[in-house]
């Protein structure tokens, strides 16, 4: 799981660029921890 839905911006964040995906995911867990507080 992890994918679908969100922000579309954090959903490119990843792309097919190995590179983007640590950033991707932060700003993912950002948004949960935001959204949970």
């Amino acid at each position: 799981g992890g994918r679908g839905g969100g922000k579309p911006d954090v959903a490119q964040g990843g792309g097919t660029d190995p590179a983007g995906i640590p950033a991707a995911l932060a700003a993912v867990e950002q948004a949960i921890g935001a959204a949970a507080s």
